[in-house]
């Protein structure tokens, strides 16, 4: 079994190596959900198995001793070395790729429960919702926000709230799902979204924005300032970045493919979309730097996460850690 449990972690850290590398890609919560059923068998194992065998040897080991002094005893021998101490912690001692295997169980299947159906962590790897979540951010992300859903298939087995216009909402990129994406939920099913000439309207009204005084928002990569605005859904109020002088490139509009593409018009002066029943139309706050539903379409429900909430550290600005909208 020692062999068995080498190879195994052999090769998981192979696989680990060539995911950090980018020799392939890899399935976090299935690699997660393995680990729990591979650690659970070796659970059982010491449980039923192993450990009562080595308590049976320790026992024996005992009672061997007790009476091989019961038979010294007789011929008048009473100081017997006491060697039977040491010898049953060795017997009872668990193996090496026993700790490493049954003795992680309990953490990791906190681990994968925890991730699987409450929060989930996650890094924020591009600018595209600056100013609200900065490059390096680690936000929190409530899985069971949104309904109660199977881990590695991601289908929905209890339902809870829907999304929200204004929701920050962590998905499953449509192109391909094993890359999460986060944006802002602006379409909610039977929605018609339109962004023109840099303005936001849904169903044909304008989503209320101010600009905020200058000289607006610092990027400290760039080193440059950005025209920084507030907008509202509703009673809930978040900052966007927006260029007035930008250019909308959506490329040529019959390269632009999707599910339910007949459902948008694109023109020089943008895009407008009606969002199909089970689809959320999604965008960055970073409007001119974000690929979004604009460039690849709609989010269908069964791609969501869940909701993001907190940041919870960002190493370069401790300042960053709290809530946000």
């Amino acid at each position: 079994m020692g062999s068995l449990t080498g190879l195994l972690y052999g090769a998981l850290a192979i696989f680990l190596g060539g995911w950090y590398f980018g020799k392939w890609t890899g399935n976090f919560a299935l690699l997660l959900l393995i680990l729990t059923l591979v650690t659970f068998a070796y659970w059982l194992a010491e449980r039923f198995h192993f450990a009562p065998r080595r308590l049976q040897a320790a026992a024996t080991l005992e009672q061997q001793d007790a009476e091989r002094r019961v038979r010294l005893g007789k011929q008048g021998i009473t100081k017997v070395d006491d060697t039977v101490a040491q010898a049953r912690d060795s017997l009872l001692m668990q193996p090496w790729w026993l700790d490493w295997t049954a003795g992680l169980f309990p953490v990791i299947l906190v681990v994968f429960l925890l991730r699987s159906f409450l929060f989930e962590p996650f890094k924020i790897p591009s600018g595209s919702m600056i100013p609200t979540l900065l490059i390096g951010d680690l936000i929190l992300v409530n899985k069971f926000h949104y309904g109660v859903r199977l881990p590695v298939i991601n289908k929905k087995i209890i339902a809870n709230h829907d999304p929200q216009r204004g929701d920050v909402m962590v998905f499953r990129y449509p192109n391909d799902p094993s890359i999460d994406y986060i944006k802002r939920v602006v379409g909610v099913p039977g929605d018609e979204v339109s962004f023109r000439n840099q303005t936001l309207y849904l169903n044909g009204t304008a989503v209320p924005s101010e600009a905020l005084p200058p000289p607006g928002f610092y990027d400290e990569d760039s080193r440059r300032y950005s025209p920084e605005y507030t907008e509202k859904f509703g009673a809930t109020e978040h900052h966007i970045l927006l260029n007035p002088q930008a250019q909308p490139n959506y490329g040529a509009e019959d390269r632009i493919t999707f599910p339910f593409r007949e459902n948008c018009r694109y023109s020089a002066e943008g895009v407008t979309c009606k969002v199909p029943a089970g689809h959320y139309f999604m965008m960055g706050d970073n409007r001119d730097n974000s690929q979004d539903s604009r460039f690849w379409g709609f989010v269908p429900d069964q791609n969501i996460v869940g909701k993001a909430f907190f940041v919870w550290m960002n190493f370069g600005n401790l300042k960053r850690i709290g809530a946000f909208h």
